[in-house]
């Protein structure tokens, strides 16, 4: 399974916001396209936020993700569930293990979960507490300019 972060992996971290108060994200379509090629391939993928964004809710349907957890490991609300609980609750419901996981994050709120999977990853642009973790794989390209389909490319190449 793959999973992902949002802001710093799928996007470039920044928020914008318009004169209105309304943000907006940019997304790379090189990503969107990866995680596309790994459903294809019959690999799960999903995205695990502490936003709880309609944003990340329209991307995430638009590439027809099963899995999208929204306003997970959020430090502002330390009753949700953390990225951790809900990455094992879908690996119960595919029957895999945590060690069949790949998980791309940034920050200190994916470090649990990082240190946990099978394959974890972080964009160059990761805080340094993330690159810190032992076995990690640092990304070349940056969140939001190819991060995603970078692991992507090596998973399915991995797979052939």
């Amino acid at each position: 399974m793959f999973l992902t972060d949002v802001d710093g992996c799928l996007t470039d971290g920044g928020m914008y916001y318009t004169a209105e108060g309304e943000a907006m994200k940019r997304f790379c379509v090189y990503d969107g396209m990866g995680m596309v090629c790994l459903q294809q391939a019959g690999i799960p993928c999903g995205i695990l936020t502490s936003e709880n964004s309609m944003i990340v809710k329209a991307r995430a349907e638009k590439l027809k993700l099963k899995y999208l957890y929204l306003g997970v490991g959020s430090r502002v609300n330390p009753d949700c569930l953390t990225k951790l609980q809900a990455a094992q609750k879908i690996c119960e419901e595919l029957g895999i293990t945590l060690a069949e996981v790949c998980f791309v994050g940034d920050d200190i709120n994916d470090v649990e979960l990082l240190s946990k999977v099978g394959y974890a990853c972080c964009p160059p642009n990761a805080r340094p507490e993330v690159k810190a973790l032992k076995g990690i794989h640092v990304l070349k390209t940056p969140g939001g300019q190819g991060a995603i389909r970078e692991v992507t490319d090596m998973i399915l190449e991995g797979r052939e």
